[in-house]
């Protein structure tokens, strides 16, 4: 990003938000190009392991395939540069597969010379010029009515694909026949193409993801007859009118694709979005509109706003029906200072009301951990239920609990955990009760603020891992999803919210094979072969001082015990480490938590 952009950017968000906004996003800025950095580095290594080489394009110019679809690009035009224009007619001129369309809609004001003499060059091209601009929805209609191919795929006029795009796509469509929706990876280019940067390595399909941004984007491919069922884009949506048109079309099949590579190049210049990310503010009111009403049609209620500091990303927060009742189940032996501070923080800033504390005593010793109990009988929240057996197993504690339980809610919550967020149980409940959904997690900090938890990813060195551990708070990890809703394989049982039925459902926790590690992931896992979904909502918070209760495994007998929990992970969810978690990307390092891109061939 040269000079003259950045005085651009500084410019509007002076204008827009003021001195003290641009002085804080400016901060954020420098930190984020910091920590991006090793990833710049990484990802100029994958390009140079991972895409095809000039022997391997001519491989794919020679190979035939089973089904040969048509691909209909479509593309609105508005005083398209033609620099531009050019390299995204060579682009597809050069794909190593050849059975295209590209449908060009121009609202300009005035018709472009050089831009016909382009459009000349192949009979492939199909360009109409509209006489007026229609907007982002119009134009693009006015495109899709020239499609005749059998997919369609969405591309932006200052935009490139790689010349293998098509190739990749079609050797996804005879892999998967029946396939209706298909998204792949994509990164940015510079302007003047000299530059491939910011690579967007997305999960595989994630309903909760999805309806807190639009990770999916760029490119997007519709079976023709999924398109024409969607009957076009809406100008009621327009600046979010590919986000409304993606809601729809995973609402119309689960036949949806994700393809792990770089297909699309975003290209970053002084007046695109994807540079200018402040400069269409109506295109994130817009987004909101497309959720709420992809809600509205689900049958969902929920309130959509604006998700923190990150443009594009918004919090959805379900409406709750009823009064149901949680049960807070808090594990404790002694640590009365820990516990004090857990209970208090819970009693004096919950807000939802029907709420019970189940503290489940577990062979406490100190005298001042009873005295502590005894003034919480006049708590009419509290309870105390004392665990009848010996020695410390987290999974049979936590059973216990839950069959002591009366609420329709169980949360799981450690003793050394600190309340941050006052609707907390408003916002695990709204999600919790959707059908789909078995279990919740929040966003979890260190006592410096940085990240402790937010989503576990499993395969991670072979086991399971917190995600985006150590980011400092306020500076965003990969593409900032520490602060997204996500769609994840398992969440920490320190703070995890349930049914109660879904306990009865799985079998509760495993009691004999992970008495101390890995059960809130074994748990989350069963969960998820029940077909429920697992949700990290970050925008329930708390502190948590971690190991604090019961220790790090620094004994001999420690070590040997989460070994052997270990291998039983590994043993029992063999399958699920093999085949990756899709909710990560395989194009990550599976070394880190971090995100980090792998450089290595994939």
């Amino acid at each position: 990003m040269n000079i003259k952009n950045i005085i651009t950017i500084v410019k509007l968000n002076l204008k827009q938000n003021g001195f003290k906004y641009t002085i804080k996003k400016a901060i954020k800025f420098v930190a984020n190009k910091i920590l991006r950095k090793d990833n710049t580095r990484s990802y100029n290594m994958w390009i140079k392991n991972n895409e095809p080489t000039t022997e391997e394009l001519e491989k794919q110019r020679k190979e035939k395939f089973k089904i040969e679809p048509k691909f209909s690009l479509i593309v609105p035009m508005y005083n398209t540069p033609e620099n531009y224009f050019e390299e995204l007619v060579n682009c597809l001129i050069n794909q190593t597969y050849k059975n295209w369309e590209l449908c060009l809609a121009d609202g300009s004001k005035e018709e472009n010379q050089k831009i016909h003499e382009i459009v000349k060059r192949d009979d492939r091209i199909k360009y109409k010029f509209l006489n007026e601009n229609k907007g982002i929805a119009g134009n693009t209609n006015a495109a899709l009515k020239m499609a005749t191919g059998d997919y369609i795929a969405l591309l932006d006029h200052d935009d490139l694909l790689p010349i293998f795009c098509l190739y990749e796509l079609t050797k996804t469509i005879n892999k998967n026949e029946d396939v209706e929706f298909i998204y792949t990876d994509e990164d940015k280019i510079n302007g003047d193409s000299t530059k491939r940067y910011d690579p967007h390595f997305k999960p595989d399909f994630s309903i909760d993801t999805l309806r807190s941004n639009n990770y999916i984007t760029h490119l997007s491919v519709f079976k023709k007859e999924l398109m024409e069922k969607l009957e076009g884009f809406r100008d009621k949506y327009d600046g979010a009118q590919d986000y409304d048109i993606i809601l729809r079309a995973i609402e119309n099949t689960n036949k949806i694709i994700h393809i792990p590579k770089i297909l699309y190049h975003w290209r970053v210049h002084q007046n695109s979005t994807a540079m200018l990310s402040d400069a269409k503010p109506y295109a994130y009111k817009a987004g909101i509109r497309a959720i709420t009403d992809h809600l509205e049609r689900q049958g969902l209620r929920a309130n959509v706003t604006h998700g923190g500091d990150m443009h594009g990303v918004y919090q959805v927060q379900y409406e709750i029906e009823g009064n149901p009742k949680v049960s807070i189940l808090i594990p404790n032996k002694d640590s009365v200072k820990l516990l004090k501070n857990c209970i208090n923080s819970i009693l004096n800033l919950t807000t939802y009301e029907n709420y019970e504390i189940l503290i489940i005593e577990n062979n406490s010793e100190k005298e001042e951990t009873f005295k502590y109990y005894k003034e919480l009988e006049n708590i009419e929240k509290v309870k105390v239920i004392t665990y009848p057996e010996k020695g410390f197993n987290y999974s049979k504690i936590i059973n216990f609990g839950v069959k002591n339980a009366s609420g329709e809610y169980v949360m799981q919550l450690n003793s050394d955990t600190k309340l941050l967020t006052p609707n907390w149980l408003e916002k695990f409940i709204g999600f919790g009760q959707r059908k789909d959904i078995g279990a919740v997690g929040a966003r979890l900090y260190y006592k410096d603020k940085s990240i402790q938890h937010a989503g576990i990813g499993v395969g991670i060195c072979g086991l399971a891992a917190n995600l985006f551990v150590n980011t400092p708070k306020g500076i965003h990890a990969y593409f900032g999803r520490e602060a997204t809703t996500r769609n994840v394989l398992a969440v920490t049982g320190a703070c995890l919210f349930s049914k109660k039925s879904i306990y009865e459902e799985v079998g509760y926790m495993d009691e004999k094979d992970f008495v101390v590690a890995f059960n809130d992931v074994d748990f989350c896992l069963k969960i998820r072969e029940k077909g429920y979904l697992i949700v990290y909502n970050p925008y329930i918070e708390l502190m948590h001082y971690e190991s604090k209760t019961r220790g790090y495994e620094n004994t001999t007998a420690k070590k040997e015990r989460f070994e052997k929990e270990a291998n039983n992970f590994k043993n029992k969810w063999e399958k699920v480490i093999k085949e990756g978690d899709p909710y990560l990307n395989i194009n990550f390092s599976k070394n880190t938590a971090i995100c980090q891109i792998e450089t290595n061939k994939i």
